[in-house]
């Protein structure tokens, strides 16, 4: 029997990190050790008072749907935690929580773009992204990015490959795969172009709360005109959740809310509740101690990448990730990948997971295992390369 399969989901491409866990799992249960750097998910458990939440939700019997935008007592903790920690004034009616980042991803491509139109994005970027535009029939214009602007959209940058169809621009700040950040004068400048070509912008800040010094301050305090993406994913933890949000301008509320009604009606009831103990003040103390942590690895691991060759043309200061050039190894980088996958039973993700733009000369690490297993890593590696 003939299958008739849509031409987007033939051209959307796999998200090949995934199939790379997926592998390794499947070594691990052959028996293999696989020391796992290829995924972008912390390796620490949700805090505890985060899960009592939710199991009180349950036994509370919060079980049914809430209304498509959120619980309301969520949106006004959101609202409050950006007039808290940004000192920014958010109204909760701006405020869209969604079945993770993607959801909230899926309603901006949605609701903003036509097919055919044009959404500008840095190449290397997260890959979903991308995938995300094709899939509302729209375009996702790579712009090839490098160290000398972190890896991230300059103005400058977006003035020029601005062209007639296109109707907006993604950042993410921090980048994924690179952990960089865009300055705070270069992402107004940013904002000031796309709205002076009557665009819309849109600000990927999952790993905002995951930057390492001094926080940079959040899109949202650009103006209502931005939409600025969220998750509890990362910093708060809660991956297997499925919690995002995202502020939207009043003008888009009402498609965004159609929109989120029919498209997945409603995020988890009770990751919501949950996710309301999750933005307490108490909750967020041992949340930075999470982060610290996580920038012990970070300082640990950009050396010792360094002494084995692989170059971090740009440090990350912040999410979990190291983008590594490693053309000194003579091979690609999907192939240096297997190879260490399948003899140093270290997993990686290729560059190509992340775009075109030189993508098969670097490899991205996740520091998203302990610091032990980490320098554990980094002996294998120097082992099976001879370095």
């Amino acid at each position: 029997m003939q299958v008739n399969i849509a031409r987007r989901a033939k051209e959307i491409e796999p998200f090949r990190v995934m199939a790379i866990l997926a592998r390794a799992r499947a070594m691990e249960v052959a028996g293999r050790d696989i020391i796992h750097m290829e995924v972008g998910e912390p390796d620490f458990p949700t805090p505890m008072p985060i899960v009592e939440a939710g199991i009180a939700a349950l036994r509370a019997g919060h079980t049914h749907y809430t209304p498509a935008l959120g619980l309301p007592a969520l949106r006004a903790a959101i609202a409050a935690y950006y007039g808290e920690r940004y000192g920014v004034d958010v109204s909760p009616s701006r405020v869209c929580v969604t079945p993770g980042a993607s959801g909230a991803l899926l309603l901006a491509m949605a609701a903003l773009f036509n097919p055919g139109e044009e959404i500008l994005l840095a190449d290397p970027g997260y890959p979903c992204n991308r995938h995300f535009a094709r899939l509302v029939e729209a375009k996702a214009v790579g712009i090839p990015v490098g160290p000398e602007t972190a890896y991230q959209l300059t103005a400058d940058a977006v003035a020029r490959h601005w062209g007639p169809n296109t109707r907006g621009v993604l950042v993410a700040n921090p980048g994924n795969p690179t952990g960089t950040l865009i300055a705070a004068d270069e992402l107004a400048a940013i904002h000031a172009e796309v709205r002076a070509r009557g665009g819309w912008l849109i600000v990927d800040e999952i790993y905002h709360e995951l930057v390492y010094a001094d926080a940079p301050p959040s899109a949202a305090g650009l103006g209502e005109d931005v939409l600025v993406i969220n998750s509890f994913s990362k910093y708060f933890l809660m991956t297997g959740w499925r919690l995002g949000w995202m502020l939207a301008p009043s003008s888009l509320l009402p498609s965004i809310d159609k929109l989120a009604q029919n498209i997945f009606l409603a995020a988890p009831t009770v990751a919501q509740h949950a996710a309301l103990v999750a933005l307490e003040a108490e909750t967020r103390n041992f949340l930075d101690q999470r982060k610290f942590e996580l920038q012990l690895r970070r300082d640990a691991l950009l050396p010792a990448l360094a002494d084995l060759g692989f170059d971090v043309k740009t440090a990350p200061q912040g999410a979990f990730y190291c983008y590594a050039e490693v053309s000194r190894f003579g091979m690609s980088a999907e192939s240096l990948a297997e190879k260490l996958l399948l003899e140093a039973g270290v997993a990686l993700t290729p560059g190509t997971d992340f775009g075109a733009h030189l993508a098969n000369r670097h490899i991205r690490f996740a520091y998203t295992t302990t610091l032990e297993r980490i320098q554990e890593a980094m002996q294998r590696i120097e082992t099976v390369l001879g370095c």
